[in-house]
């Protein structure tokens, strides 16, 4: 504890020196000295290529250079290991863990009082992102911050996806509920037991390390809630609770538990790293999957360069009956505890908040969201961007994004959404002109048979976001009863849910029934009674 407390306060005194430093000298005059910043991000992300054209323009305009770490293996374990040993890097993605470890310095005066760009991008959130036990600010939220307006086309979020040949193959109909929903995947895989020689996989389920909220959420969406994560909240009394072990669950897993006795679910689907996840996405046999789109849109981005444009997916907003409406979208909203947040062992970190105060202009903004103009993208006579068909080809390339996008800092950095001042979209394939002239021949003939113009609008639009949504950002405190409770039912559901479903059918009811007795003996009332405590925080102070 000792080594923590006098890192934190040498990391303070850092501050100290920074904060006279720059208060005497002009930008351009720091723009000399040369300075790299490493970072480590919770993502399994390939090295920037050494050539990259826009980490060379931040250097010779800021001086900056980036050594990227990205996690290989099992989070929790890495930054156990880091918290123990005390070692950091300078920027690092936020998890409550680090908080708690002592490894994060507050943001707030340094941001308020230095960077005027970052205070007002903040500043409709300022008590949103400040920490309730403490008044703090730690982590940067990444996205979720809109000027003028949200500008939707592309949808990144949640949702029961389908190919689209599934729902070309039979006429082109709009499932809405769960069983209309695996009725069309069985008659497709019977009548297309293979596709390109492999064996057609019917649904796939993310169940990796972090990302098992695939096998998790569902339930709520199902039923008719937004994203709360592991609670329902009440829109009326704001009160939530805990679904996992409920009929609402129950209904859900046990559907699930039929499709794999139709032989519908992939048999590896349980063991199967993110990897292997992807790579199945990225083959074109998967017909369905629960997810949000940003993780496996890269796979998606495969297909399309291969033109498999049959193959890519559709958002449908499932439910259990047609008397209930989806939720499956929300109104635009801070990420919240997603970002970047700085460690003790920062050296300067007045001088990283002042490289992101001023990446925040528009000018900077373009160059990570559309790149060069004349190179990346063209501007009309009426000051609207636009992409040649060369410059829309390689959008989706990855090799073209390692030299030409700055993916791996941009993620996880603050940045604006929506649109510029000069009425532009932000980003490139939220652009009529961009989005529009992109899609295949296939995906507007497609579109033109349910008579919409993208993927989004297979959901219903979202009803105003509860003053305390969405309840999964909040944190719970590491080592609290309310974080053991949550671990501890996470837990279950790893070592439970999978069995659930892959049981025959007759032993349903007693190995869900084994999971729900399991669960009595979690201390739920811990962690639904901190929930309930932050939400009331969130009404009264959001």
């Amino acid at each position: 504890m000792f080594k923590k407390r006098g890192k934190i306060l040498l990391s303070l005194l850092l501050v100290a020196l920074a904060l006279s430093s720059f208060n005497g000298c002009s930008d351009s005059a720091a723009k000399d000295d040369k300075f790299e910043v490493s970072i480590f991000r919770i993502d399994s992300l390939p090295q920037p290529d050494p050539d990259n054209k826009i980490y060379k323009m931040l250097k010779d305009e800021f001086g900056v250079t980036f050594k990227f770490e990205f996690l290989a293996g099992d989070l929790k374990q890495k930054l156990g290991v880091m918290t123990a040993s005390g070692d950091y890097p300078d920027l690092i993605s936020y998890d409550p863990l680090l908080k708690e470890a002592g490894a994060l310095i507050p943001l707030e005066d340094l941001i308020k009082d230095n960077c005027p760009n970052l205070y007002a991008h903040y500043k409709p959130f300022w008590n949103q992102v400040k920490e309730p036990d403490d008044g703090h600010m730690y982590c940067m939220p990444d996205y979720g911050r809109f000027y003028g307006g949200v500008s939707d086309l592309t949808y990144e979020g949640n949702g029961f996806w389908i190919q689209k040949a599934v729902l070309a193959e039979f006429g082109y109909p709009k499932p809405t509920t769960l069983d209309e929903y695996f009725d069309l995947i069985e008659k497709y895989k019977a009548k297309y037991p293979t596709i390109d020689g492999q064996p057609t996989i019917g649904f796939e389920i993310l169940n990796y390390q972090w990302r098992n909220f695939v096998l998790r959420n569902p339930p709520q969406f199902l039923a008719g809630f937004p994203n709360d994560g592991d609670v329902t909240v009440d829109p009326i009394t704001y009160k939530a609770e805990i679904f996992a072990n409920k009929d609402i669950a129950k209904r859900y897993y046990k559907k699930l538990n039929e499709v794999n006795a139709k032989g519908l679910i992939n048999k590896d689907t349980f063991v199967n790293n993110y990897d292997q996840y992807m790579a199945n996405m990225a083959s074109g046999r998967v017909l369905g999957v629960p997810d949000q789109h940003w993780q496996f849109g890269k796979a998606e981005e495969t297909l399309k360069l291969k033109e498999r444009f049959e193959r890519t997916y559709v958002p449908l907003g499932l439910t259990y009956d047609k008397s209930i409406k989806d939720h499956y979208r929300d109104r635009s909203l801070l990420n919240l505890h997603r970002g970047y947040g700085i460690t003790v062992d920062c050296k300067d970190p007045l001088r990283i908040l002042k490289l992101f105060d001023a990446l925040l202009d528009e000018k900077w903004q373009k160059i990570f969201d559309w790149g060069i103009e004349g190179e990346d993208y063209m501007v009309n006579e009426k000051g609207r961007f636009y992409k040649t068909p060369e410059q829309l080809k390689t959008m989706g390339d990855v090799p073209w994004q390692s030299k030409n996008k700055a993916l791996a800092l941009y993620e996880s950095m603050p940045k604006r959404e929506g649109f510029y001042s000069d009425g532009n979209s932000v980003r490139d394939l939220n652009q009529p002109e961009v989005y529009f002239s992109q899609l295949s021949a296939y995906d507007k003939e497609f579109f033109g048979k349910y008579g919409i113009s993208s993927p989004i609008e297979f959901l219903n639009a979202p009803p105003e976001n509860l003053p305390c949504y969405p309840a999964w950002t909040i944190d719970l405190g590491e080592g609290s009863d309310a974080q053991i409770a949550n671990q501890q039912m996470q837990d279950l559901g790893v070592k439970y849910l999978p069995r659930i479903i892959l049981a025959a059918p007759a032993d349903f009811e007693k190995i869900w029934q084994e999971y729900v007795d399991a669960f009595d003996k979690i201390n739920v009332k811990a962690y639904e009674d901190k929930i309930n405590k932050e939400i009331q925080f969130r009404v009264k102070n959001w």
